[in-house]
């Protein structure tokens, strides 16, 4: 990468850093605390709380993708960063699960992430363009391993409310970097029209990505309703996970980073595009298996396998998507891709608290293999992406 591009890619890839730091951080122990509050004794409730941020980013992200094709993508960023901050706010004060379900919805009205992958793709060559996602998937990697290592320390002192007042304090930050630290955004070409929603919505290509995005990301969510509580059976206390988090998460990261960017190079993106959503199926397998007869090595391994999995499609789907797409049409584009992306936290974390209610872990594994299977299945035809020059 040119200079400009590792500026671009990490000032980018920190302010996805400090939004998804300040998300994360609740994600392992929000199931938990949440049955403190009033109305936190409904699995289902729970679900919701956890997921609505998906829905309301899902109806805000191709409206912000296609704004910042018209007004910009830094002055969409810093407005969806403001929301966010509001939100957290609010979900700091919330005092009961209602109020708390109000706070993730506002949340997710900061809906940027079509904005900053699209401001990435415009900074970017196609020839680093996985690698410059890659920037963006490991730091959201990371950022996860640390809130695994930070939310079971913190929560004793500050609770899930202190949690939520530190992700605003992490979005206002992130308003600062794309302030002073990101590179202008390039002028976009005016020929053809800007936004195009009706193509992106005819690109078959670009569906099957969207649809992958939904599946990912409805699977990740929904078993971490069902993760914690099977490492719990294992004999490891909450405030202690982060301690099998953490090595597989690190673990992870070194496996697909060895791999990745060479097999691409070599020509075989699609086979590794392929493999990791095998390999994430035959992990959700793994795991209902092991709940006949939970073992920590096991569940420590399935784990490092799957971040295995999900950080290679971190990697692979954005940077797919903005290949696939015009340079006019990245906004629309990555706009659809990552409503699908927020469907699929709110279908988790909804359908997740359901699925447990009613059939407990088991339905849970059972449900995310099928749907990585399906996935698979449609996925399998998926074409070679030339890149642009």
């Amino acid at each position: 990468m040119t200079p400009a591009e590792r500026r671009a890619s990490g000032a980018l890839a920190s302010i996805y850093a400090l939004r998804m730091l300040g998300l994360f951080l609740v994600l392992p122990v929000f199931a938990l605390q949440a049955r403190h509050y009033p109305g936190g004794d409904d699995p289902a409730l729970v679900g919701l709380a956890m997921g609505i941020y998906g829905l309301t980013q899902a109806l805000l992200q191709v409206p912000l993708g296609m704004a910042s094709d018209r007004l910009g993508r830094k002055p969409v960023i810093l407005a969806g960063l403001a929301v966010f901050a509001l939100g957290s706010l609010l979900a700091a004060w919330a005092p009961s699960l209602p109020w708390l379900v109000a706070g993730r919805a506002l949340q997710g009205a900061g809906a940027i992430s079509a904005a900053v992958t699209a401001l990435l793709a415009d900074l970017t060559r196609d020839q680093v363009r996985t690698k410059s996602m890659a920037l963006v998937g490991i730091s959201i990697a990371l950022m996860f391993a640390l809130s695994l290592v930070m939310a079971p320390l913190l929560v004793p002192h500050i609770g899930l409310a202190g949690l939520f007042a530190l992700t605003a304090a992490l979005a206002l930050a992130g308003m600062a970097v794309v302030a002073w630290v990101v590179p202008p955004e390039p002028a976009l070409p005016q020929t053809g029209g800007r936004g195009g929603l009706r193509e992106v919505l005819a690109h078959a290509e670009l569906l099957r990505v969207d649809l992958g995005v939904f599946v990912l990301h409805a699977v990740q969510i929904a078993m971490w309703m069902a993760v914690p509580a099977l490492l719990l059976e294992t004999g490891v206390p909450t405030a202690e996970h982060w301690k099998i988090y953490l090595p597989a998460v690190l673990a992870s990261l070194l496996i697909m980073g060895g791999l990745l960017f060479r097999l691409e190079r070599m020509g075989h993106f699609k086979a590794v595009y392929l493999g990791s959503i095998a390999l994430i199926a035959l992990v959700q397998l793994g795991f209902l298996l092991s709940l006949q007869a939970p073992s920590l090595w096991l569940a420590a391994l399935l784990l490092c396998l799957y971040f295995v999995g999900f950080n290679t499609q971190e990697a692979s789907q954005p940077s797919l998507a903005s290949r696939l797409a015009e340079p006019r049409q990245r906004g629309a584009a990555l706009g659809v891709y990552n409503t699908l992306m927020s469907l699929g936290i709110f279908a988790g974390g909804s359908l997740g608290g359901v699925v447990v209610k009613a059939w407990g872990s088991t339905g849970v594994f059972t449900a995310s293999a099928v749907l990585m299977l399906v996935w698979l299945v449609i996925a399998w035809p998926m074409g070679n992406t030339p890149l642009r020059r």
